[in-house]
């Protein structure tokens, strides 16, 4: 795995999310943003090549002024040369079941996991979508 993109507005959740991901031997770089709008920021470096292309993106669902969904509307709107092949998993402390369905219809989320992160979890990531 090249590189992930963690989104969350919690420094603290960023801050474990991102140790864990790089203690992963299979995992290289992590870039974590607090905002959906800093996420979008970070896409758009990317298509301009002034960043690099996540292949993997963790989100937050609960996020003040652009939430995990208006994400989601806005990924899907950026240049499939951008985001083609990068998997989106929601990463949520939400154990609300219409979180979990709406994820299942939306056509850029891959997967629906609940916080923290973890080896196991993230083995779990890599055989079922990589």
């Amino acid at each position: 795995m090249n590189c992930v993109l963690l989104i969350d507005d919690d420094k603290a959740t960023n801050f474990f999310n991102e140790r864990v991901v790089t203690r992963h031997e299979d995992f290289y770089q992590v870039n974590t943003v607090q905002s959906g709008l800093a996420a979008l920021d970070y896409l758009n470096a990317v298509e301009n090549n002034a960043a690099i292309k996540p292949d993997l993106i963790f989100l937050d669902i609960n996020m003040p002024a652009m939430n995990g969904w208006e994400f989601l509307t806005e990924f899907s709107k950026l240049d499939q040369k951008v985001t083609a092949g990068i998997k989106v998993i929601l990463l949520s402390t939400s154990s609300n079941p219409d979180d979990v369905r709406a994820s299942a219809k939306n056509h850029s989320v891959d997967d629906f996991i609940n916080k923290p992160l973890s080896m196991d979890l993230l083995d779990d990531v890599l055989k079922n979508h990589f």
